[in-house]
Protein backbone atom coordinates (compact mmCIF):
# COMPACT_ATOMS: atom_id res chain seq x y z
CA UNK A 1 0.00 0.00 0.00
CA UNK A 2 1.75 3.12 -1.25
CA UNK A 3 0.82 6.39 1.11
CA UNK A 4 3.53 8.68 -0.20
CA UNK A 5 4.57 8.09 -3.88
CA UNK A 6 7.11 10.53 -3.87
CA UNK A 7 9.06 9.09 -1.35
CA UNK A 8 8.37 5.44 -3.17
CA UNK A 9 10.04 6.79 -5.86
CA UNK A 10 12.87 8.42 -4.07
CA UNK A 11 13.42 5.20 -2.05
CA UNK A 12 13.33 3.64 -5.48
CA UNK A 13 15.38 5.47 -7.26
CA UNK A 14 17.91 5.36 -4.02
CA UNK A 15 18.27 1.50 -3.94
CA UNK A 16 18.45 0.95 -7.40
CA UNK A 17 21.55 3.83 -7.83
CA UNK A 18 23.09 2.45 -5.23
CA UNK A 19 22.87 -1.31 -6.46
CA UNK A 20 24.61 -0.06 -9.35
CA UNK A 21 21.45 -0.69 -11.78
CA UNK A 22 21.29 1.17 -14.68
CA UNK A 23 17.56 1.51 -15.02
CA UNK A 24 14.58 1.35 -12.65
CA UNK A 25 10.87 1.45 -12.77
CA UNK A 26 8.75 4.15 -10.54
CA UNK A 27 5.35 2.39 -10.66
CA UNK A 28 3.24 5.53 -9.80
CA UNK A 29 3.26 8.66 -12.11
CA UNK A 30 2.16 12.15 -11.31
CA UNK A 31 3.37 15.62 -12.44
CA UNK A 32 4.56 16.66 -9.49
CA UNK A 33 7.01 13.65 -10.19
CA UNK A 34 7.18 14.11 -13.60
CA UNK A 35 8.45 17.94 -12.92
CA UNK A 36 10.88 15.98 -10.21
CA UNK A 37 12.28 14.04 -12.85
CA UNK A 38 12.72 16.61 -15.32
CA UNK A 39 15.01 18.56 -12.56
CA UNK A 40 17.04 15.55 -12.23
CA UNK A 41 17.62 15.18 -15.86
CA UNK A 42 18.49 18.99 -16.30
CA UNK A 43 21.40 18.36 -13.26
CA UNK A 44 22.99 15.70 -14.56
CA UNK A 45 21.60 12.74 -11.97
CA UNK A 46 19.51 10.61 -14.48
CA UNK A 47 20.35 10.12 -18.07
CA UNK A 48 16.43 9.95 -19.11
CA UNK A 49 13.05 8.95 -18.38
CA UNK A 50 10.16 8.49 -20.50
CA UNK A 51 6.26 7.82 -19.14
CA UNK A 52 4.61 4.03 -19.88
CA UNK A 53 0.89 4.44 -19.80
CA UNK A 54 -1.00 1.67 -18.30
CA UNK A 55 -4.18 0.46 -17.09
CA UNK A 56 -3.31 1.74 -13.25
CA UNK A 57 -2.55 5.73 -14.63
CA UNK A 58 1.04 4.86 -16.02
CA UNK A 59 4.38 4.81 -14.86
CA UNK A 60 7.78 6.40 -15.09
CA UNK A 61 11.06 4.30 -16.53
CA UNK A 62 14.01 6.11 -15.39
CA UNK A 63 17.72 5.47 -16.97
CA UNK A 64 20.30 6.23 -13.97
CA UNK A 65 23.75 7.47 -14.33
CA UNK A 66 24.79 5.86 -11.21
CA UNK A 67 25.75 9.66 -10.00
CA UNK A 68 23.54 9.61 -6.74
CA UNK A 69 25.26 9.41 -3.59
CA UNK A 70 21.81 9.97 -1.70
CA UNK A 71 18.37 11.10 -2.32
CA UNK A 72 15.31 11.52 -0.54
CA UNK A 73 11.96 13.43 0.75
CA UNK A 74 11.90 16.48 3.21
CA UNK A 75 8.82 15.67 5.64
CA UNK A 76 7.08 17.51 6.73
CA UNK A 77 7.17 19.35 3.80
CA UNK A 78 8.64 22.74 5.46
CA UNK A 79 7.21 25.93 3.63
CA UNK A 80 10.39 28.26 3.06
CA UNK A 81 10.82 32.19 2.68
CA UNK A 82 14.50 32.50 0.62
CA UNK A 83 15.80 34.17 3.34
CA UNK A 84 15.94 30.57 5.95
CA UNK A 85 16.80 28.68 1.84
CA UNK A 86 20.51 28.14 3.37
CA UNK A 87 19.41 27.05 6.68
CA UNK A 88 17.49 23.94 4.92
CA UNK A 89 20.96 23.77 2.72
CA UNK A 90 23.15 23.04 5.39
CA UNK A 91 20.77 20.43 7.43
CA UNK A 92 20.19 18.22 4.34
CA UNK A 93 23.41 18.35 2.12
CA UNK A 94 26.61 17.75 3.15
CA UNK A 95 28.39 21.21 1.93
CA UNK A 96 27.60 24.10 0.29
CA UNK A 97 27.76 23.71 -3.66
CA UNK A 98 27.29 19.89 -3.43
CA UNK A 99 23.37 18.95 -4.42
CA UNK A 100 20.49 20.34 -4.47
CA UNK A 101 17.21 21.34 -2.24
CA UNK A 102 13.61 20.70 -4.47
CA UNK A 103 11.32 23.20 -3.66
CA UNK A 104 7.88 23.37 -4.98
CA UNK A 105 7.06 27.12 -5.82
CA UNK A 106 4.36 29.55 -7.41
CA UNK A 107 6.72 29.05 -10.48
CA UNK A 108 7.18 25.36 -10.52
CA UNK A 109 9.26 22.74 -9.31
CA UNK A 110 12.73 24.58 -8.96
CA UNK A 111 16.55 23.87 -7.06
CA UNK A 112 17.56 26.19 -4.05
CA UNK A 113 19.07 27.70 -6.32
CA UNK A 114 16.78 28.92 -8.90
CA UNK A 115 14.80 29.92 -6.68
CA UNK A 116 16.92 31.64 -4.37
CA UNK A 117 17.87 33.70 -7.89
CA UNK A 118 14.49 34.24 -8.59
CA UNK A 119 13.87 35.13 -4.58
CA UNK A 120 10.96 32.72 -4.23
CA UNK A 121 10.26 30.81 -1.68
CA UNK A 122 8.27 27.55 -1.62
CA UNK A 123 7.58 23.96 -0.17
CA UNK A 124 10.56 21.73 0.56
CA UNK A 125 10.44 18.33 -1.61
CA UNK A 126 13.39 16.51 -1.71
CA UNK A 127 17.19 16.58 -1.75
CA UNK A 128 19.52 14.69 -3.57
CA UNK A 129 24.06 14.69 -4.09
Amino acid sequence: MMHDPLSDAMVNIQNYSSNGKSECTILVASNMLKSLLEVFKSKGYIADFKEVENRKGGSFQVSLLGKISKCGVIKPRFPVQVSDIEKYERRYLPAKGVGHIILSTSQGILTHEEAYEKKIGGVLLAYIY
